[in-house]
């Protein structure tokens, strides 16, 4: 059995530093991914979209596996977030107004039939997880993009964000692009809100 693969290690994209800002090229991943609207605190429909997600990157984990004898740790979740009024996510944090799309990074040797069939495998149990079938499998792709590590509460990240955007972005020659991303290395039920790990990623291209 070959050795068990953890992507946090292996891949750049998913290496950063606290205080430093750098620019990464992140190739084409593909995901598990559930959108919603809102608040991720108070929101049911956030809290149900990671109900879907988690049985379904365990079972592809166990089919890889199980199936093709590759075995490797579950990623971390992520999330896109934007807002029709991007002040409301960068200044006035008004999480009410905030669009998201959760995601859980699938191995490029994973398929759409393996997906499929983790996805039948999750809704055969008794308790269905009710947004599992809002979920799809998709390739996404951001190349060039600003990241750093964040080392905090959520709430903390608005200055961060701020020098992104207004000093090293245009500072760079450079201009957005995709949407905000973020890479939660911490499980927040697990870690004090002070010491939580986040990667905060924008796509940009040059001006």
């Amino acid at each position: 059995m070959a050795e068990k693969i953890d992507f946090k290690k292996t891949l750049d994209a998913y290496h950063a530093r606290h205080g430093e800002l750098r620019l990464v090229e992140v190739p084409p991943i593909s995901y598990l991914m559930i959108d919603g609207h809102g608040d991720p605190n108070t929101s049911t429909s956030y809290a149900q979209a990671l109900e879907a997600l988690y049985p379904v990157a365990y079972t592809l984990k166990f089919v890889s596996k199980r199936e093709l004898e590759r075995d490797y740790v579950v990623p971390p979740l992520e999330g896109l977030w934007w807002a029709d009024d991007m002040s409301a996510f960068t200044e006035s944090r008004d999480k009410t107004q905030w669009d998201w799309t959760m995601m859980l990074m699938v191995p490029q040797w994973l398929t759409t039939a393996h997906v499929e069939s983790a996805v039948s495998a999750v809704g055969a149990k008794k308790q269905m997880p009710v947004r599992l079938h809002d979920i799809r499998f998709e390739e996404y792709t951001e190349d060039l993009c600003v990241q750093t590590l964040h080392i905090g509460s959520f709430e903390d990240e608005g200055p961060v964000l701020e020098r992104i955007h207004t000093e090293y972005i245009p500072g760079h020659g450079l201009q957005l692009t995709k949407k905000h991303h973020e890479i939660y290395l911490s499980d927040p039920r697990k870690s004090a809100p002070e010491k939580l790990r986040t990667i905060l990623r924008q796509p940009v291209e040059y001006a």
